[in-house]
């Protein structure tokens, strides 16, 4: 038997549940829904059982929009039979029935509609008129009731008979009959389906199960499961805290609160649940869908017909004796020539049979088949859900709720108050901090959770929480309120400290450590003590360096978590430093005089890297000098030329002998004059210039530090 066959297989990665035991009037053959496990993936498996003996079929009904998770996730478990195969009917049954039918679904809307479908085909009608002969048409009309009650409809069909063309109304027709009984079986054959289309919405699937040829006759268990989606449970929770001692510590250790854990879980499955066992996981499985019911086809190429074209032999004009042409051909080309023309030669010998294939005969010496063992894989995904099971057989109507408990116990809860900025930036949130610890207790999945307290006997509403995803020997805070009687004051200073200074080929690179102080002031309450954790915020690149010593904080995803004891009416402070080291780099020779004055004067630096940028400062403000009285000179420079441009254009509207035109040519060779002296100053102030640049550079790549 195949592998597969036996195979344990459980799709949501769980043991099998202990199997009930089959009611005593369940009919030998008959599937019965036993076993539901809803899972947190959003899907849940469905296990029905049968008592069968000998080869078997066994039907199940699924709902249409199931199909497509029935088939991928089917898997039948038979430790003593085989299984054959499960079919169903088609994604469309309908339109396959109707596929080789000579009409529609839509033309048995109406007798009218039918007939017309029908054309051609041999009819046979009694009463008043007994009429035998093939359908031709249909015709509606329209006859007026007397006394203007309106008009009424009336059908008109038109036969070919033996006497020529004949008509009726069909209205007035006791009975219309098919002559032909294979038309007759295909009109019936057609309502057979429509009748059966009714239960669309569902698809009856057949399981074919072998018996062992042993024991043929011997009664056996057949379980058959899927997975199909359904609705997402949901974990609820409430927790009862121990009435407080007064005056006592919030955050004192070893408290215990009485926790009582809730499924709440639908039955949308489309079959009532009667006595099945219940159980739900927790996890995050992968699941998926496939369009598995759906009929694929794949897109081949076309490939053209070959089509011959016309063939026009040419006009024969005549052959040459071959006795004539025998000495001409070589006798390599004779023997080439007399094989393709058929002749027998000396040379050609006859070739070698050829083997016969070795399967030319059907099944000639064909081997035995034997399908390949499948060897399941090891399932790991047990380890990452949460199972809890009902002890006892559930009942539940189809599109009922219900809720059913998964855990009840004790369990270690600590009083403390749990500072979050983003949240609440005055007043700490009153929290717990549940504990699963290392009892052997299972894991809690995700819910809600409603905190009682016990208060002079009565339990009193305290507030609601949200509870993480809790697993063994790990645990979670949990904030219900604010804790208005404690009052935390926050305040920020950011710091910059230059630690070291290095000067190499003209690069001036500092190490700069930045530090951001955050100190809370955390007023306590009046009469109790309390255990506040603050959460300060992480931040990518940066370390925390204050506080030190003690225990390591705890890390959340965005945030540590220091614990601060706040004794009654007393403040305490907290000082939290985180610190990021960075580099900077400047090029000296284009950092302005004022910059490396600024950074020549730091007393971060050591003397020696003062004394070099002071250096640098003085090099730096020669070359600033010098680019500034090079600066200066071309600037008049260029308004001497703008005035000069204005002059011409003002010397020609101006008459030659007058006195203006006089004075305007005596200035314009002032400034000719001027700007002779410009041009030989610019010069010398720009070789200054660059002088003063290349000490600069020469005295700057000598410098390092």
């Amino acid at each position: 038997m195949s592998g597969i066959t036996k195979a344990a297989l459980f799709t949501l990665a769980v043991p099998l549940l202990a199997a009930p035991a089959l009611a005593a009037d369940q009919p030998p053959g008959a599937l019965a829904l036993k076993r539901v496990l809803l899972s947190t993936g959003g899907v849940g498996y469905f296990e029905h059982e049968a008592r069968v003996s000998g080869d078997a079929a066994l039907t199940l009904e699924v709902r249409r929009d199931q199909v497509d998770d029935v088939l991928k996730s089917i898997v039948v478990y038979d430790d003593r039979g085989g299984i054959g195969t499960v079919d169903l009917p088609g994604q469309e049954p309908l339109e396959t029935a109707f596929r080789e039918l000579p009409f529609t679904p839509e033309d048995l809307a109406s007798p009218s509609a039918l007939l017309n479908a029908m054309k051609g085909a041999e009819v046979q009608t009694s009463g008043s008129r007994a009429v035998s002969g093939r359908l031709l048409s249909v015709t509606e009309e329209y006859t007026q009731l007397p006394n203007g009650g309106g008009t009424v409809t009336r059908n008109r069909v038109s036969l070919m008979t033996a006497e020529g063309l004949r008509q009726l109304v069909l209205e007035e027709t006791d009975s219309l009959r098919f002559a032909d009984p294979r038309v007759q079986a295909q009109l019936d054959s057609a309502l057979a389906a429509v009748a059966g289309a009714a239960g669309k919405e569902r698809r009856r699937l057949t399981i074919r199960t072998t018996a062992p040829q042993a024991d043929a006759g011997a009664e056996r268990t057949v379980r058959v499961a899927y997975v199909v989606a359904a609705p997402l449970w949901k974990a609820t929770y409430r927790l009862t805290l121990p009435e407080s001692a007064p005056g006592s510590a919030k955050g004192a250790e070893g408290g215990t609160g009485d926790l009582q854990g809730w499924a709440v879980l639908e039955n949308l499955s489309g079959d009532d649940w009667k006595g099945v066992e219940l159980s739900v996981a927790s996890g995050n499985p992968v699941t998926f869908r496939q369009a598995l019911y759906s009929a694929y086809f794949v897109n081949r190429p076309e490939v053209p017909v070959e089509v011959l074209g016309r063939v026009l032999p040419p006009p024969d004009e005549g052959a040459v004796a071959a006795d004539v042409m025998a000495k001409a051909i070589e006798p390599g080309v004779r023997s080439r020539a007399a094989a393709e023309s058929g002749a027998p030669t000396a040379m050609a010998a006859p070739p070698p049979p050829s083997p016969a294939p070795a399967m030319s005969a059907p099944f000639a010496g064909a081997m035995p088949q034997r399908a390949a063992e499948t060897t399941p894989a090891e399932s790991t995904e047990a380890t990452a859900q949460v199972l809890f099971r009902y002890p006892q057989p559930v009942t539940l109507a189809n599109g009922g709720t219900m809720m059913m408990p998964i855990t009840a116990r004790a369990i270690p809860a600590e009083r403390l108050s749990l500072y979050q900025p983003n949240t609440q930036p005055r007043h700490p949130l009153a929290a717990l901090r549940l504990s699963n610890g290392d009892s052997g207790e299972t894991g809690l999945p995700p819910g809600v959770l409603t905190l009682y307290e016990r208060i002079g006997g009565a339990a009193a509403y305290v507030g609601d929480a949200r509870l993480a995803t809790l697993p063994a020997g790990e645990s979670r805070i949990l904030s219900f309120a604010v804790d208005q009687a404690v009052t935390v004051d926050r305040s920020e200073q950011p710091s910059r400290t230059l630690s070291r200074a290095t000067l190499a080929d003209g690069v001036l690179q500092l190490t700069v450590t930045d530090r951001q102080t955050t100190t809370y002031r955390i007023a306590g309450a009046a009469g109790e003590d309390r255990t506040v954790i603050v959460e300060h915020p992480r931040r990518s690149g940066w370390e925390m360096v204050q506080p030190t010593g003690g225990a390591a904080p705890d890390l959340t995803a965005d945030a540590y978590r220091l614990p601060v004891a706040v004794p009654a009416g007393q403040t305490v402070t907290l000082a939290v430093a985180l610190e990021r080291p960075r580099i900077e780099r400047f090029g000296i020779s284009e950092m302005s005089p004022e910059q490396v004055r600024a950074y020549a004067s730091s007393t971060e630096l050591p003397p020696a890297a003062r004394e070099a940028l002071g250096k640098v400062a003085t090099l730096r403000g020669a070359v600033a000098d010098k680019e500034r009285r090079v600066a200066d000179l071309e600037r008049e420079q260029g308004e001497i030329g703008k005035e000069q441009e204005r002059l011409r254009q003002n010397l020609a509207t101006l008459p030659r002998d007058s006195d203006l035109f006089k004075r305007t040519i005596a200035k314009m060779g002032e400034q000719e004059t001027r700007l002779d002296g410009l041009s030989r100053e610019l010069a010398t102030a720009r070789k200054e210039a660059d002088t003063a640049r290349n000490t600069l550079r020469d005295q700057v790549r000598g410098m390092t530090f």
